[in-house]
């Protein structure tokens, strides 16, 4: 007899259930296809679902057979992925994406210890939000191609679920109907970046299932979300409408029970952590929780992406427009959070970014003089620092008043700059609150003059 005479009769097979506890190939797929076969009672045919259930594990004893071990749905030939989503008005009722997904396995294709069948296993060091999204970048920047059958150089399986699953740092790859083991079934409010949105889809479990990390909204009306995900041809970070392009009423979002200091990255939310976390260079969780915020007050406009942990522009900008919007001036309102801008932030105090609320324009040209118009009292002050600044500072050594400065003038208001505009008012023969050093729209016109 050949090695596949034995696989002919069919009826070899039949009524043959599979053990709950064995992980092989041949009962995965058993269980497989009978999780997936209609009842009698709802419809199905008891004769139908035997012959599905013959073919599943004949297809599993010839991949054995030929394969000489298991026979993993990881190593099938993988659907196309989707390309790029409907434009966001597009219909919701769209096919859902062609992502196939592999078996629960270990790093680089192993297979997984009876453990990870029967329980999640938790990462060895607890990650924070920011490292989920730092290695989600990773795989971005580095363009990791899609594949439900290939592993990455750091040992995961190149598909959706996979990728979470190394954003997770756990340590094996895992599927979306196993990642839940790992997480807390959460609110679309409670979002933040580093938990996911899962879709399973119980008529296509391996291909039509899909898992993407939220990274934080982009709108106001937290109806877009950045979107890390592993798609064809490599792992993506778009914004994409919540929750997703298709099927978008069926995603469930989770968060990783795994995270350092539990759900809040060790920090209550409320406590202000520091002014050290903010301005150029940051780079960490509260960056983006900032930036959530942010947006949650009207701040959308200032992202073109994100927001996300590493600080940019765009988080001093809207920083400093909800600043603006509580009517501070000056330090007050320089674009770096202090405890107070915190506070209303976190405990929705205050008032929100006006839709005409932005960060002070640079000002504009007198007409017919080439002079610069005067940019407002608020550019001047101490903690300010801007090109006005500089101006002022510029001007007043032209005009011969520069004889306090010892370096300089640069953009950062001081009191040399103080005390070299005083010197030019009480040149104009002003005294009291008309020579306080500050420059004001008549100080500013006999300046430039």
């Amino acid at each position: 007899m050949t090695r596949t005479d034995h696989l002919s009769p069919l009826l070899e097979f039949d009524e043959v259930e599979p053990d709950e506890d064995c992980i092989c190939g041949g009962c995965s797929a058993r269980r497989r296809a009978r999780r997936q076969a209609a009842p009698v009672h709802e419809g199905g045919h008891a004769a139908a679902r035997s012959i599905r259930r013959r073919a599943a594990v004949l297809m599993a004893a010839v991949g054995t057979a030929v394969g000489g071990g298991t026979a993993a749905a990881g190593h099938a030939t993988a659907a196309p992925a989707p390309g790029p989503g409907p434009t966001p008005g597009g219909s919701s009722t769209a096919q859902p994406p062609q992502t196939p997904q592999g078996e629960v396995s270990g790093l680089y294709g192993q297979a997984p210890g009876a453990r990870a069948f029967a329980a999640p296993r938790a990462a060895a060091q607890p990650p924070t939000r920011a490292q989920i999204i730092q290695r989600a970048q990773g795989w971005v920047d580095q363009q990791v191609p899609y594949g439900m059958g290939s592993y990455w150089s750091d040992g995961y399986r190149q598909d959706c679920s996979g990728f979470v699953s190394m954003a997770w740092g756990l340590g094996s790859s895992q599927t979306t109907w196993t990642l839940p083991n790992f997480a807390e079934r959460i609110g679309k409010a409670d979002l933040q970046p580093g938990d996911v949105l899962i879709y399973n889809n119980p008529a296509s479990p391996q291909s039509g299932s899909h898992v993407t990390i939220f990274g934080g909204w982009t709108d106001s009306s937290l109806t877009r979300y950045l979107a890390y995900e592993q798609t064809s041809p490599g792992t993506k970070k778009r914004d994409t409408p919540y929750a997703y392009w298709n099927n978008s009423g069926a995603y469930v979002p989770y968060r990783y029970t795994g995270l350092s200091g539990g759900s809040s990255d060790g920090a209550p939310a409320t406590a202000f952590p520091g002014a050290d976390k903010f301005g150029p260079g940051a780079n960490n969780a509260y960056v983006t929780e900032l930036g959530r915020l942010l947006v949650q007050r009207g701040g959308a406009r200032f992202y073109s992406e994100g927001p996300d942990p590493h600080w940019g522009e765009a988080d001093r900008r809207a920083t400093q427009a909800f600043q603006e919007a509580q009517g501070w001036r000056g330090a007050e309102a320089d674009g770096i959070p202090g405890k107070d801008t915190w506070d209303y932030l976190v405990n929705g105090k205050g008032r929100a970014i006006d839709a005409g609320t932005t960060p002070l324009p640079p000002p504009p040209v007198q007409p017919g003089t080439g002079a610069p118009a005067f940019p407002g009292r608020q550019y001047f002050g101490p903690g300010q620092n801007n090109d006005q600044v500089r101006l002022l500072g510029e001007q007043l050594v032209r005009k011969g008043f520069g004889g306090s400065y010892s370096v300089g003038p640069g953009p950062r208001w001081s009191e040399s700059d103080r005390r070299a505009v005083q010197a030019f008012q009480q040149a104009q023969g002003w005294r009291g609150a008309e020579a306080d050093g500050y420059p004001g729209p008549d100080t500013w016109r006999r300046l430039f003059a």
